[in-house]
């Protein structure tokens, strides 16, 4: 930190006891260690009303005459008998003239009860305020991934503050899907299940983009100065694959009833606490039975809604219980089917690589995530708690993750969405 950028950061701190700039001694700079800081506190005593003070010579014009003011010399003596009485000593001072008050940042003596020493303070006739010197922050970034500020559907979902609150910490999030370049160093460690029920191909298995796309959405590790951030980084993937991709470099890929069905019973099987599906297809008897079995057992579904016009009808997904995503530049859906951001949403590819990916598949891996977070701060939300939670907090067309998980875990707050500006990719 520049010594202009530590000296701005003591006036926000002390802001709101200055009107005139002082001289601040080194102990008060918003880097001091907190171990000092907890020593200090923050006095005022009523100081009588006086004009400013004009250097001969001189008329006062503009900002000049900030910082003209001075304290009455009964507040300072005042100032001083309280600093006596109760071993204080004085860091800075400056007067409050539209209060009419004389301010001081003081330290108390080694040993003493800081608590004790304001309750004291705050029954004394002389002072007329008492409290802490308490430290703010500016609202900057958090993470140190390369990539997060072209993560646009993460600003619009609001992750940033959702993540004050929850990172999905421990969830067991199951992939049901293709495979997944489980060896991404924005992955490691949180695939801890891989299992396929497609082939024996490893190699192949790490090269398949579907999954891996999917994947990169829900939980791409977070300050790892790799790449992206995940909607839930601290989130515990296990992938099933169900899916075989249909040509070399394509999203697409193709499962069936039979490979599904082993996928959904081994979600099941490892207690999975929230499932994605990403994919979309006809009614089916069997996935269908499986779904309902899961969601007895307290597991919540994420799947892509499948288009208004499909010629497959709704599709297995679309019962009770499972929570339908649509892409926010989708087409009309019913009053149930959530949005989320599924357009160009930079994500992750096999072999360490990065891209853009857009579909129902990517905005329902960005709920998925989303519903991760609910689950860490709330571990018994139910399936119709949470979608009816996630249509309730939804704006902009897309759900919003820090308005969900506030309302989830009854604290926080959340800034309002505002769009970012284009930013120029670096990939």
């Amino acid at each position: 930190m520049t010594r202009a950028l530590a000296a701005a950061g003591v006036l926000l701190i002390i802001g709101g006891c200055s009107t005139a700039p002082v001289r601040i001694e080194s102990r008060v700079l918003a880097n001091q260690p907190a171990q000092s800081s907890e020593r200090l506190i923050i006095a005022a005593v009523a100081t009588e009303p006086a004009g400013p003070s004009i250097r001969a010579g001189t008329t006062p014009r503009g900002y000049d005459v900030i910082g003209g003011y001075d304290a009455s010399p009964g507040a300072h003596r005042r100032m001083r008998s309280v600093e006596a009485d109760y071993n204080l000593h004085e860091v800075t001072a400056w007067p409050i003239q539209p209060l009419h008050m004389h301010c001081a940042v003081l330290e108390i003596a080694d040993g003493a009860d800081r608590g004790a020493v304001l309750a004291a303070l705050s029954h004394d006739q002389r002072i007329k305020l008492a409290q802490p010197l308490q430290s703010f922050a500016t609202r900057s970034s958090v993470y140190n991934d390369p990539y997060v500020g072209l993560q646009r559907g993460f600003q619009q979902m609001d992750v940033a503050d959702a993540h004050t609150l929850s990172r999905g910490d421990g969830v067991k999030v199951a992939i049901i899907d293709t495979g997944v370049d489980t060896q991404h160093p924005d992955l490691l460690g949180n695939v801890v299940v891989a299992a396929n029920f497609v082939d024996s191909d490893e190699a192949q298995f790490r090269r398949d983009r579907h999954g891996t796309e999917v994947a990169g959405v829900i939980a791409a590790l977070a300050n790892n100065h790799e790449g992206i951030v995940g909607v839930a980084p601290g989130a515990r993937l296990m992938v099933f694959k169900a899916c075989s991709q249909t040509a070399p470099d394509a999203d697409a890929a193709r499962c069936n009833s039979f490979t599904l069905a082993r996928a959904l019973v081994a979600a099941l099987d490892a207690r999975a606490q929230v499932v994605n599906l990403s994919l979309a297809g006809p009614q089916d008897e069997l996935l269908r039975d499986l779904i309902r079995e899961g969601l007895r057992r307290g597991i919540l579904f994420v799947g892509a809604a499948a288009p208004e016009a499909s010629s497959n009808g709704s599709g297995f997904l679309h019962q009770p219980g499972v929570i339908e995503v649509a892409s926010s530049d989708a087409g009309r859906h019913s009053e149930t089917v959530l949005f989320a951001p599924g357009r160009e949403v930079l994500t992750l590819l096999p072999g360490g690589h990065y891209d853009f990916a857009s579909g129902a598949s990517i905005a329902t891996a960005n709920v998925t995530g989303v519903v991760a977070l609910l689950l860490a701060g709330k571990p018994d939300l139910s399936a119709g708690s949470a979608g009816k939670l996630l249509r309730d907090t939804s704006l902009h067309d897309s759900v919003d993750a820090c308005a969900a998980v506030v309302a989830a875990v009854g604290r926080g707050s959340c800034e309002p969405y505002a769009p970012a500006t284009e930013a120029r990719s670096p990939l």
